[in-house]
């Protein structure tokens, strides 16, 4: 079972969170300050840190900073604050993923079993273990040779193109915000992240799609970005 730590200074929000995270099959702990925070963070292993901006002691961009020098664990910071310079700034120091509040528990729950899984692949290519091939329906990936099949037919896609869908048929169903994939993927803070994940999307659905204005493979979610689908 993955853990959780919540570091949150609002302990209504923060026994919100442990719950719908808890009833979602995590172990969950809460640090209600900046500083015990960080000194579990930092003694303990989580899969995902879900860190508040605002804490008493050391603020979220601090504790960030603090562990992106020698930890590379998902960070999701949440925040009351809507100004794109804090978001920018948030994921200019390694956070993961940004969620502004008031947001849904339940999103809370996907993203952070979203950012597991990747972080977990992530791991599994470092330890050079290798993936097998990817099938899904008439759809074949191969990422070890960066081929993708529909059917008999081999399927021309630039690298970016590639490693978006990669990212997304090695977990499916799961929603991925455009600030996640472009951070994922491009490996930097989100500016202008929007048009350029959208274009990209774009480009696979014409090539994977039998009809890409009403696509099945991957679908858009309204508020929060895009998924890989496949029935289960």
């Amino acid at each position: 079972m993955e853990k959780v730590l919540i570091i949150e200074d609002d302990e209504l929000i923060a026994e919100l969170e442990r719950d719908y995270l808890e009833a979602g099959g995590f172990q969950v702990e809460i640090a209600l300050d900046g500083t015990t925070g960080l000194q579990k963070a930092q003694t303990e292993e989580y899969g995902t840190v879900v860190l508040d901006v605002m804490l008493p002691g050391k603020n979220g961009f601090e504790i960030c900073r603090e562990l992106r020098r020698n930890q590379d664990l998902p960070i999701i910071m949440v925040t009351a604050r809507r100004e794109d310079v804090d978001k920018i700034r948030g994921l200019g120091l390694g956070a993961d993923d940004y969620m502004v509040k008031p947001f849904s528990p339940a999103e809370l729950v996907a993203r952070v079993r979203s950012h597991i899984m990747i972080h977990q692949r992530l791991l599994e290519r470092k330890e050079g273990r290798k993936p097998t091939q990817l099938l899904m329906g008439n759809l074949k990936i191969l990422p070890e040779e960066r081929r993708v099949f529909l059917g008999e037919e081999e399927i021309a896609l630039a690298n970016k193109e590639f490693e978006l869908l990669l990212l997304m048929a090695q977990n499916p169903n799961i929603a991925f915000s455009k600030e996640t994939l472009f951070n994922r993927i491009w490996g930097m803070d989100s500016v202008g992240a929007t048009d350029t994940v959208t274009v990209h999307i774009n480009r696979l659905r014409q090539k994977l799609e039998r009809n890409s204005a009403s696509p099945r493979m991957i679908e858009t979610v309204w508020g929060v970005g895009y998924r890989f689908k496949i029935n289960v």
